[in-house]
């Protein structure tokens, strides 16, 4: 006679592979826990006080008198004549900023799009300015540049028999927007020059084939092949104006006009000594930012969607 055995009950083959996969899944995410909880540390615990002291009335010379105020401080922040006008200098610096810098992008991405002798070296000095630190980039200019005494302007105007201005005196917020256009119109070109080495050739071919002039190809094959890299490095270029302190702090001290938003929570917080009215404009700041890098990430991820439905 033969032994019988019962039959063993049929198990699901997700019931075994469950647990396997997710330890699968943790042993691949463990490595990962201890930068996000340094990132967590670093950054967003930080900001969650930020926003604690910014609904108090707290002076750092009188901590004792500190007191729950709610929304005045952000009130005070939208209604005083000088951070209003900080707010519009931030604007006005950003937008004139992207704006020059973009132009200036395109001119010179399409120069590089172009085959000549020696690309390869314009290319590393045009890119140089964007590897200058910010600070550095502003001292070369307020010293170098801008300088009335020994400054190169006013050396060339020498030179021709023009005036002698004190540029930074004259003209402050154009100092700074000059500074930061010269080291942010590389960051443009390169993200244009990306956009213009991914066209379809023969799309390009086929145009002046069919007689279309430099100027026709440009206008309804290129541009409109731009349109998402001038996006991606319009709001990515906005997230750093926004919040930019370096050239102000460096070339005008944010005086004569110049004042931004950081340079103005910077103000109240270390001269005022108003942390709650600081904090409340730097959480604008903030909000701002977020509120950029959103439609920027977007912009970035139809990219890859575009790169992907290509391939």
């Amino acid at each position: 006679m033969t032994a019988t055995t019962a039959p063993r009950a049929a198990t699901p083959a997700g019931a075994t592979r469950q647990p396997s996969a997710r330890l699968r899944a943790w042993s691949t995410r463990a490595p990962l826990l201890p930068a996000l909880v340094f990132m967590i540390v670093v950054t967003q615990l930080p900001f969650v006080a930020t926003l604690v002291i910014s609904f108090f009335d707290w002076n750092a010379l009188y901590p004792k008198a500190r007191h729950f105020t709610g929304l005045d401080n952000y009130r005070q922040v939208l209604t005083d004549a000088d951070l209003r006008h900080s707010v519009w200098t931030t604007v006005l610096l950003t937008v004139t900023v992207v704006l020059v810098s973009l132009l200036l992008g395109l001119a010179l991405a399409l120069l590089l799009d172009r085959r000549f002798r020696g690309r390869g070296i314009v290319r590393t000095l045009l890119i140089a300015p964007f590897l200058v630190v910010p600070v550095a980039a502003a001292l070369l200019w307020k010293h170098v540049l801008y300088n009335p005494e020994y400054g190169l302007l006013n050396g060339l105007l020498h030179y021709v028999g023009g005036p002698q201005p004190d540029w930074i005196s004259h003209t402050p917020l154009l100092a700074v927007e000059a500074s930061l256009v010269w080291q942010w119109t590389p960051f443009m070109m390169l993200i244009l020059l990306a956009g213009l080495q991914s066209r379809d050739p023969q799309q390009i071919e086929a145009a002046r084939v069919d007689g279309a002039s430099d100027w026709q190809v440009f206008r309804h094959l290129t541009l409109p092949h731009l349109r998402r890299y001038l996006e991606l490095g319009a709001l990515l270029g906005s997230i750093y104006i926004v919040q930019n302190f370096d050239a102000v702090f460096t070339i005008t001290s944010g005086g004569l006009g110049t004042a931004n938003l950081p340079y103005t929570v910077y103000q109240s917080f270390y001269q005022a000594h108003e942390n709650g009215l600081a904090s409340a404009a730097g959480v604008l700041v903030v909000i701002g930012s977020i509120i950029i890098a959103t439609f920027a990430l977007r912009v970035v991820s139809s990219l890859f969607r575009e790169e992907v439905s290509r391939a």
